[in-house]
């Protein structure tokens, strides 16, 4: 199976919504993020997609895992993600190959999320911050 590996970054609101992108000619949302360039550190990656796509800087607050997931787009590729909670200097906006984005609650039903959404951010939102829902 072929690997895309990517840095992706969880994005909260005051509200306590999550951000999520979709890209030009796709029918998923998923977290700002994208491929790793040849030699390219993940912490480097995310800062640098969330400039192109979002055109915001913004800060790690924590890195949260690598996880493998489905992709979204490629029907027969595994994705290998670095997650990372990131804080963002300015309101997002769209940008390079973004079509939309969107602010969901946790609880969204009707969004079609991308794997690594559905399966470990929204999980993991939940868990770190139940106490503040």
């Amino acid at each position: 199976m072929k690997k895309i590996t990517v840095a992706a970054g969880i994005v909260l609101n005051t509200q306590q919504q999550l951000l999520l992108v979709r890209k030009h000619n796709t029918r998923f949302f998923m977290q700002v993020g994208g491929k790793l360039e040849p030699d390219e550190a993940p912490e480097d990656c995310i800062l640098r997609e969330i400039a192109e796509e979002i055109g915001c800087q913004a800060k790690i607050i924590q890195y949260v895992g690598r996880f493998e997931t489905a992709a979204a787009n490629e029907s027969d590729h595994l994705l290998i993600s670095h997650v990372f909670h990131v804080e963002l200097d300015t309101a997002p906006q769209i940008a390079a190959e973004i079509a939309e984005l969107k602010w969901i609650d946790w609880d969204e039903q009707t969004t079609p999320l991308a794997p690594l959404t559905r399966e470990i951010v929204l999980p993991w939102v939940r868990e770190q911050f139940k106490t503040q829902a």
